[in-house]
C-alpha cells in the first residue's frame, strides 16, 4: 500500500472522516483515498459505494478512504436518491444495452431532430407562441431512451457547436448531460424525463435578453448583468404561461443560479430551499458554458471545467452532487480530441466504467500526426500489456486540431462504421 500523500485535486473537508476500508457500508460517499487517484480506476475521489462488490473494488487499491459524513449523500430530496441507489448497484447503473456503434446509428437521426425542435421552439418563443409542453417532453423522451441504452453516443454529441445558435444548442447540451448525469444517479426514466425537459427548458429566459447582451464580448455593466440575470425571471414567466407545464421547469428556470452559499440569484435562497433538479442543472449549465466556446470566452478543456466545479463544492455548488458529476463525467468524456503518449492522436468514442481514464479512443493521426486508417483502440488494455503504455492520453485538444472535427466525423459516420 502506498503512503498517504495528496491527489492533483483533493481538499478533504471538516465533513469528511477516515474510515478502513472494512468499514465501508452502502450509501456512503467516497470523497478521497489513501493514493493518487491515477493509481485507480476511480475518478477525483467522488463516487457512492452501491454495493458489497463495491467495497470489495476499493479494498483492492486502498487501506483507508474518507467518506462524507452523513450516509445519504444529498441531504435535499434524499428519498429521490437514497431509495434508488440501495435497490441498483453499479453494473445495473452503468449497464449498457446497445452497442456504442449501433446507438450512434439510431443517434445521428435523433441529435437532427432534437436540434431541428429546440430551434423551432425558440423561435416559436421569440415571436410570442406558448412552449407546447407535450411536444418537448415527446422529444426529451427519446433522448431519454438513448441515454439509458448507451449515454455515450449522446454525449458525443454535445461536443458539436455552431457559432451563431448558442442558446439554443447549449440548451440541448444541458438536457443530455442532465439525462447522462441523473442515470448515473440512479433516477428511472420518469424522473428522467422530467429532468431532462428541465435542461432542455432552464435557459428559455434568454429569449427576452437583447442579443447585444448576450452576444457582448467585453464585460457586462451593472445594468447590462441586472438585464441578463433578469433571463430567470423571464423563464418562470414564459413557462408558467405555457398550459400543462411541469412545475419542476418552471422552478428551475427561476431557480438553476441559485447557490448552496446563499450569494446566487433571483433570490438568494439558501441551499435547504434549493430543490434538487435546480442543483443538478447548475452544475450541469455551468460545465456545459465552460466548455464551449463563446463570443466572450474561450473553451476550456473539460479537466479545467471540473476542476473549477470541485473548487466550488459547496459554494457554487451543492458539494456532493458537484462530486458525483465529477464521477460521471471523468477526465475524458466522448468527443475530446486527445493526443497519445506515442504521438497518435484520436477522439474519445467510449469510456471504460472501470478505467475512467483510459476510454476507447478512434486513431486518427499516426505518430507522426498524418491521417491514417482509423482504427478503434481500447486504452483499457495497456493495464495487462496487451497495449504498450505509450498508448495513454497526454493532452486534450481543441476541435480542429490537426485537422480533425466532430462535426466532420459526425456527418461521415465515423462512428458507425467502428
Amino acid at each position: 500500500m502506498s503512503d498517504e500523500r495528496d491527489s492533483p485535486i483533493d481538499f478533504p473537508s471538516r465533513y469528511d472522516r477516515k474510515i478502513h476500508v472494512r468499514d465501508l457500508r452502502t450509501g456512503m460517499y467516497v470523497t478521497r483515498l489513501d493514493r493518487d487517484w491515477l493509481e485507480t480506476p476511480f475518478l477525483l475521489q467522488g463516487f457512492l459505494i452501491h454495493s458489497a462488490n463495491d467495497v470489495e473494488e476499493v479494498a483492492k487499491y486502498c487501506e483507508y478512504v474518507w467518506v462524507h459524513n452523513t450516509e445519504i449523500p444529498f441531504a435535499k430530496d434524499a428519498d429521490m436518491l437514497s431509495q434508488r441507489h440501495a435497490s441498483q448497484n453499479s453494473n445495473a447503473l452503468f449497464h449498457v444495452s446497445t452497442p456504442i456503434a449501433e446507438e450512434h446509428s439510431i443517434v445521428r437521426k435523433l441529435f437532427s431532430e432534437t436540434s431541428k425542435y429546440t430551434q423551432t421552439m425558440m423561435e416559436d418563443v421569440r415571436l410570442g407562441r406558448a412552449i407546447e409542453e407535450k411536444k418537448a417532453r415527446v422529444i426529451v423522451d427519446k433522448n431519454v431512451q438513448s441515454v439509458m441504452r448507451n449515454p455515450d453516443a449522446l454525449a458525443w454529441m454535445t461536443k458539436m457547436r455552431s457559432e451563431d445558435s448558442y442558446t439554443a444548442e447549449h440548451s440541448l447540451s444541458v438536457c443530455i448531460l442532465a439525462l447522462i448525469f441523473g442515470r448515473s444517479l440512479g433516477f428511472k426514466e420518469p424522473q428522467l424525463s422530467n429532468l431532462g425537459l428541465c435542461g432542455l427548458l432552464h435557459d428559455v429566459g434568454k429569449i427576452r435578453v437583447p442579443i447585444e447582451i448576450l452576444n457582448k464580448p467585453s464585460r457586462l455593466t451593472d445594468k447590462e448583468m441586472k438585464i441578463m440575470q433578469a433571463h430567470a425571471a423571464h423563464g418562470r414567466k414564459l413557462l408558467s404561461e405555457s398550459k400543462n407545464m411541469y412545475e419542476g421547469a418552471i422552478d428551475v428556470a427561476y431557480c438553476h443560479h441559485e447557490r448552496p452559499d446563499g450569494k446566487g440569484y433571483p433570490q438568494g435562497l439558501p441551499s435547504e430551499d434549493i430543490s434538487l433538479f435546480s442543483k443538478i442543472i447548475s452544475i450541469v449549465d455551468s460545465y456545459d458554458a465552460m466548455t464551449c466556446e463563446r463570443v466572450y470566452a474561450q473553451a476550456k478543456p473539460s479537466t479545467e471545467a471540473l476542476k473549477i466545479i470541485y473548487e466550488e463544492r459547496g459554494k457554487q455548488f451543492d458539494e456532493n452532487l458537484a462530486l458525483a458529476f465529477i464521477q460521471t463525467i471523468g477526465l475524458y468524456p466522448p468527443g475530446s480530441i486527445v493526443e497519445l503518449h506515442n504521438g497518435c492522436v484520436g477522439v474519445v468514442v467510449e469510456t471504460n466504467v472501470q478505467s475512467r481514464h483510459l476510454p476507447k479512443v478512434l486513431i486518427m493521426r499516426d505518430e507522426e500526426k498524418l491521417p491514417c486508417t482509423h482504427r478503434l483502440v481500447d486504452l483499457a488494455t495497456t493495464l495487462a500489456g496487451e497495449l504498450s503504455s505509450q498508448y495513454q492520453i497526454k493532452t486534450i485538444q481543441r476541435d480542429g486540431y490537426r485537422n480533425i472535427y466532430l462535426r466532420e466525423c459526425f456527418e461521415k459516420g465515423y462512428l458507425t462504421s467502428l
